[in-house]
């Protein structure tokens, strides 16, 4: 094990040209692209579909992948790694496999052996500070497709620490963005973190906040979703408010509001300052997406609606949720679901997000006979011939 200084490339790797054709005939679709032109409107036989204006992937998504490309083609005679998925879409991890790129988080792999001769992606969710420390160590070469917005956030959650905030961060606890946004807290002596699912976890805590209670049953209640050492007397005293990007924004900014008002509860108006903070990273990407889809929904009236992308993509699954409040909806991971005209297999709205997801199937799910009016919207981690597949397919069903 060498512990020479590795490389470490975050700004591409001086082949953006040379995967370019790659990396569109891979992921681009000439539907879409059309579709797009025609004011995001579809129609064809009893068919009308409307996408929604912002959709699929963003901008970091496409940045991640592409850098893994670049690096692909640019050590071709070494070992490739990435130490997990680099986005929530297993088309696009399928392909990066295909391509030769080895994911350390299949059991096979051992992080153990890496050293000076391997290439590591690190994926747009960022890594923990931890792993960071120990692939710098092993001497890996790095290449850091960190999104962004998630550096944004990582940015805050640290000036928290540093300043003796325990950082309560809106997410789900098991994402790798989550942990790695909430081991920022650590790098200083003293950092804490709180992750709370959703409205009801923290209003468990903003009662503890206001009222005091239980300690025991507090940390039994939020176990993992606490720093070592946490102790909520001691450490729901200052808090300052982060998320994990692609949580639902509407919720995200609720739940400030309510430790906000927790915190001048217990403390009053006046001192608020010394004891709250909060800073909006929701990311730019991720709320367009779900203004986007709002607007259609506000917009069209629509028979059902159809939302694209991986059943362990958190921002997926937020757009589902937006959706289903109005309409019909249906999570598929690919345009396989799209069964037949009859059938449809799907990730239940509001079913817990792990890697594979809990499907079911549907009947009935398209009108037999008559117009047909279809929304679409696709998560930020799904590309356009996937989107486009879907389009053919619906169309291929209403003819």
């Amino acid at each position: 094990m060498s512990l020479a200084k590795p490389l470490i490339f975050r700004k591409g790797l001086d082949m953006k040209e040379a995967v370019a054709s790659e990396l569109a005939a891979a992921y681009d679709s000439a539907v879409v692209d059309e579709v797009r032109e025609a004011a995001y409107r579809f129609t064809s036989g009893r068919l009308t579909l409307h996408l929604a204006h912002e959709f699929g992937f963003c901008y970091g998504v496409d940045r991640a992948v592409d850098y893994a490309y670049q690096a692909r083609r640019r050590f071709p005679e070494q070992n490739v790694f990435l130490t997990g998925e680099i986005i929530h879409n297993p088309h696009v991890n399928d392909r990066l496999r295909q391509s030769g790129i080895r994911f350390l988080s299949d059991s096979h792999e051992d992080r153990g052996r890496l050293g000076t001769g391997d290439v590591v992606i690190l994926p747009a969710f960022g890594v923990t500070v931890a792993e960071m420390a120990r692939l710098v160590k092993q001497g890996c070469t790095l290449v850091d497709t960190t999104c962004g917005s998630v550096l944004n956030v990582w940015k805050n959650v640290t000036r928290y620490a540093q300043d003796g905030f325990t950082a309560v961060i809106h997410g789900k606890v098991k994402h790798e963005e989550t942990r790695a946004t909430a081991s920022q807290a650590l790098k200083y002596p003293g950092g804490r973190y709180l992750v709370v699912l959703d409205r009801d976890e923290a209003a468990l805590v903003c009662d503890y906040i206001r009222r005091g209670g239980d300690r025991g049953r507090f940390l039994e209640h939020f176990g993992a979703a606490t720093s070592p050492g946490f102790d909520p007397d001691r450490d729901l005293e200052r808090v300052g408010c982060a998320n994990q990007t692609t949580m639902l924004m509407s919720e995200s900014l609720a739940i400030g509001e309510m430790f906000r008002a927790a915190m001048a509860d217990r403390y009053g108006d006046a001192a608020l300052g010394h004891h709250f903070r909060a800073f909006d990273t929701i990311c730019s990407a991720t709320q367009e997406r779900q203004d986007a889809v709002i607007a259609l929904l506000e917009r069209e009236p629509l028979d059902l609606m159809i939302v694209v992308g991986g059943y362990n993509s958190s921002n997926t699954c937020n757009l589902a949720r937006i959706c289903a409040a109005r309409v019909p909806t249906y999570h598929i991971a690919d345009p396989e679901c799209l069964l037949s005209r009859d059938t449809v297999r799907h990730r239940p709205v509001g079913a817990p997000s792990t890697t594979t997801g809990r499907e079911e199937t549907t009947q009935a799910w398209l009108p037999a006979d008559g117009p047909i009016v279809i929304g679409l919207t696709a998560g930020a981690s799904t590309p356009n011939n996937i989107v486009g597949q879907v389009i053919k397919r619906l169309d291929a069903f209403c003819r």
